[in-house]
């Protein structure tokens, strides 16, 4: 089993890209934990955020409050839904969060059931919960889960500490040469892409790039490769250097035969649905295009955008480190195509889905008399937790959502506009 665990700022977006997957029939929820109920069992995103905010309000101070984590046993294990739900219940448990408030989604859009659980790593009392050696934490936790749960051990590739180092090249540093053949020497080795637009992504990464150069000798036409190194600018800062002085794997007639090797093993790879997932809970949660590459590199893969002299982009790709794959985005789902993108990031395209999120609610926080009483004395804005009757209103904010992208995902860039509606009430209370 395979667990991505995202740190975002918007929970809106965490909620809508979940609860429309239920909204289609392609997900449902499994169970929660600290929410508050409904009288027939059935969820709106206002609802459920409502749950969150008492947890926000205690702590302004934490930029990336909300937690948005994904189960993915293999493909082949067959897992109940009480299963999943008992799986999710000791996963939270083990890294921490066992008495946060939290909701388990299952996502049946793709033959690889799996769970999203979205939570937030602030507690009761207004602290952040330590994420000290959280990926280690994690994968001990998934290694247990798959032994009580007799689930397939995942196909993570397992790291010896015997692997090649590859360091970036530094066209200042002197001696190019030796630097450029310390990374395309060894680089096939350990990584599966599947076109010189692939390869040149993983490439750009270590600050060097390939062109293919075409010529004739003895009037037959023949092919090579030229390498260089390129500038903090992803710019041209050195002389071309030959395939030739790199050795075979470096040459475009290997690189063929790689490409051709590599379409056969990513085709079958379980990795791709996981990565797609991680993308598109990404996609929804990040607040802009950096918040939204900071958080896959959080979680392993690098996002390596194609933008042309006009600032249109054309080129999605992504690396996903764990795997040790490259993909591109049109050929890991439609709506993660360079021109979705292109449209998702647009300015017009943030304004309008700011100004679709409908009016704040006119919920006022619980008070509490002893508040003030001890520092650990949980906050009064969580006396819902002790109350069992709850009220069932919907306040509409999904209304109108998901129109924005094929598939209709879901929105995001809703955290900005509820947090300054937050600030408004704070200033007309003070």
């Amino acid at each position: 089993m395979i667990a991505k665990i995202g740190h975002g700022a918007n929970m809106i977006g965490a909620l809508s890209y979940n609860q429309l997957k239920v909204d289609k029939e392609n997900g449902h929820i499994l169970a929660t934990n600290r929410i508050m109920e409904t009288p027939d069992g059935n969820y709106t995103v206002a609802q459920l955020h409502r749950s969150f905010e008492p947890y926000f309000m205690a702590n302004k101070r934490t930029e990336k409050p909300v937690l948005h984590i994904s189960l993915n046993p293999d493909p082949a294990d067959k897992v109940s839904n009480a299963q999943f739900i008992k799986m999710a219940e000791e996963y939270m448990q083990r890294m921490g969060y066992g008495e946060q408030p939290y909701i388990v989604f299952k996502h049946t859009d793709i033959e690889r059931s799996h769970i999203h659980i979205v939570s937030t790593n602030v507690d009761r009392h207004g602290k952040k919960i330590p994420d000290t050696y959280e990926k280690l934490r994690s994968m001990d936790a998934c290694r247990a889960l798959e032994q009580q749960f007799n689930l397939i051990p995942a196909t993570e590739k397992q790291h010896t500490g015997k692997e090649q180092v590859f360091r970036p090249v530094d066209y200042r540093a002197g001696d190019i040469k030796s630097q450029i053949a310390s990374v395309v020497r060894y680089l096939p080795e350990y990584y599966s892409y599947q076109s010189l637009g692939g390869y040149n992504a993983l490439l750009s990464l270590f600050n060097i790039t390939a062109e293919e150069v075409k010529g004739e000798m003895n009037g037959q036409p023949k092919n090579g490769l030229v390498y260089f190194a390129l500038n903090e600018r992803g710019e041209k800062a050195s002389n071309p250097f030959k395939a030739s002085l790199f050795g075979k794997l470096a040459g475009l007639a290997e690189l063929q035969n790689h490409f051709t090797k590599s379409k056969a093993l990513m085709k079958a790879s379980p990795a791709k649905a996981v990565l797609k997932n991680t993308i598109e809970a990404a996609m929804h949660t990040a607040t802009n295009e950096t918040d939204f590459k900071k958080q896959l590199t959080e979680q392993g893969i690098n996002t390596v955008v194609r933008r042309n002299d006009e600032g249109r982009i054309y080129g999605m790709t992504f690396i996903d480190h764990e795997s040790r794959s490259v993909w591109n985005g049109s050929a890991l789902a439609k709506n993660l195509s360079a021109n979705v993108f292109n449209d998702w990031w647009s300015v017009q395209a943030v304004q309008q889905r700011q100004t679709m999120e409908q009016p704040s609610t006119k919920h006022e926080p619980a008070t509490s008399k002893n508040d003030t009483d001890e520092k650990e004395e949980t906050h009064g804005l969580f006396d819902f937790l002790n109350n069992k009757e709850q009220p069932a209103d919907d306040f509409g904010w999904i209304d109108g959502l998901g129109g924005l992208l094929p598939e209709a995902q879901g929105e995001d860039y809703e955290e900005q506009a509820f947090a300054n509606r937050m600030k408004k009430k704070k200033k007309r209370k003070m």
